[in-house]
């Protein structure tokens, strides 16, 4: 006994309406795969126009502390070699999350500025140079690298947190210091006005 199922008009009524419900799924899942993107741009485009978040530096007025390290070559080196351009110096040790998150922003602004008489001195807090060095290689830093086995910058300077940053001027008074990680928004804001004094 043939038991198949004659293929009727309702039966092909029913195979369309699977086939264009199928298609429908497709269709939605297609355009919520891309929506996640959509938003994610949009997103993007808002938060890079809104205030920065990261750390902004207070104005402080001080003559710069009488510091004097070694480099990576273990040549001696001292904050008094840079009077007369404005120097940042920044503290910091690899194993500080935020000290790593903005050093391509250090490089970046080091390289657009160092023809206009500023330096970037990164002094890195009691780490020897077999851990600094790979660091220094691994992050392509190319500005000064200075090794404070015994904290004596931290102490100069007053302060127990990395990252700090503090901007001298050609006089060789601090003007600003930094409390935290710092955004190249930042950087741009509040340090082009002190190299540009006259």
């Amino acid at each position: 006994m043939d038991k198949t199922i004659p293929f009727t008009l309702g039966r092909f009524m029913a195979l369309v309406m699977i086939g264009v419900g199928a298609l429908s799924i497709l269709i939605m899942l297609f355009m919520l795969w891309n929506v996640p993107a959509q938003e994610q741009a949009q997103a993007q485009e808002t938060v890079s126009g809104l205030q920065d978040f990261s750390a902004v530096p207070t104005e402080v007025n001080y003559p710069a502390p009488d510091l004097s390290l070694q480099d990576l070559d273990g040549s001696p080196v001292s904050l008094r070699d840079y009077l007369g351009s404005v120097v940042l110096v920044n503290l910091w040790a690899t194993w500080c999350p935020p000290c790593k998150e903005e050093m391509p922003a250090l490089v970046s602004f080091y390289e657009k500025y160092k023809p206009y008489g500023f330096v970037l001195v990164a002094i890195n807090q009691e780490e020897p140079f077999e851990i600094v060095e790979p660091f220094v290689r691994d992050y392509g830093l190319t500005f000064p690298v200075w090794l404070d086995l015994e904290y004596l910058a931290e102490q100069k300077f007053n302060t127990m947190n990395l990252p700090s940053s503090y901007v001298i001027d050609r006089a060789g008074v601090v003007r600003l210091m930094w409390i935290g990680g710092i955004s190249s928004g930042n950087l741009e804001k509040y340090v082009p006005g002190i190299i540009y004094e006259n």
